[in-house]
């Protein structure tokens, strides 16, 4: 019997989907496995995703079709991205893998929704509602106290998560996201490749760690990104910023089950806060609402 086509594209968008959201969250444990056993340094680990990104990238640029569209040279997304990616890697110095995924997701999405919001007619009593119990579970999950996250922590990661909400926003009207993706990953490599360079004291790369950080950066950034963007022409703007809701919880449960992590009130209770209150923001008015590329 032949399967209809329509089934067929459905089934392939939910697999483009699940692949993207596991690829997201496995930046998290990837990130945090590496860091936390020693076997590389956060620059060290940030140089290899990067470049690994970056060639990831432009083999699969050269692999596609042609495209009529190009690549615009963008050095300020290219140092987003990097502004992202460093601080990401430094944060998880002290971050679980669901703390440090709650944060940067919840700064992500709260930048793209308040430039939507500005964008857009005065937000309902639902959107304010769902704006201040995300902000509050971010609030509540960085005030000191014995399960607090570790503020340095805490507040690199924040940054990168801003950094990326920015680089996404730039990114919305691209004609050729892939070749723009590669385009902006390998303007990093000189930005990088000067971090290393002044960072080569405390470089420490062990076979293990450059497996872990070059697993980041070709499968969970490279691979997982392109698998997203297919994944988004068949999905709402409201649906794609839905489902990256999961993206938290599957890294806490990665951390779980490859960390040895525990799941705190306080992670808990914080993640409903924050999770809860985009979802509202999100479902309140959804033609608002920007689509995430990735994360």
């Amino acid at each position: 019997m032949v399967e209809p086509k329509h089934v067929r594209f459905v089934s392939r968008t939910t697999l483009y989907t699940a692949f993207a959201l596991l690829a997201f969250a496995a930046n998290s444990v990837l990130c945090r496995l590496a860091l936390s056993r020693g076997v590389i340094d956060p620059a060290g680990f940030s140089a290899v995703r990067l470049l690994a990104g970056a060639g990831t990238l432009a083999l699969l640029v050269r692999a596609g079709p042609p495209s009529r569209a190009s690549a615009v040279p963008s050095w300020t997304s290219a140092a987003l991205l990097f502004l992202y990616a460093v601080p990401f890697s430094f944060a998880y110095l002290s971050l679980s893998a669901g703390t440090g995924a709650l944060l940067l997701f919840g700064a992500v999405q709260a930048t793209m929704i308040l430039a939507s919001l500005r964008r857009s007619e005065r937000p309902g009593a639902a959107q304010w509602l769902g704006l201040a119990g995300a902000f509050g579970g971010l609030i509540y999950l960085v005030l000191p106290g014995v399960t607090a996250p570790s503020p340095a922590g805490a507040a690199l990661m924040l940054l990168a998560g801003v950094a990326w909400g920015l680089y996404t926003l730039r990114g919305r009207a691209v004609s050729a996201p892939l070749a723009q993706t590669a385009s902006n990953f390998a303007r990093t490599v000189p930005m990088i490749l000067a971090v290393t360079l002044v960072a080569h004291r405390s470089l420490h790369l062990q076979p293990t760690g450059v497996l872990l950080a070059f697993l980041s950066g070709a499968l969970a950034s490279g691979l997982g990104y392109v698998l997203w963007y297919r994944a988004l022409a068949a999905l709402s703007k409201v649906t794609a910023a839905v489902v990256q809701l999961a993206v938290p919880i599957l890294a806490a449960a990665g951390g779980i089950a490859f960390l040895g992590e525990r799941v705190t009130l306080r992670l808990l209770l914080a993640g409903l806060l924050i999770l809860g209150g985009i979802s509202l923001v999100l479902l309140a008015r959804p033609g608002a609402i920007s689509t995430m590329r990735a994360s």
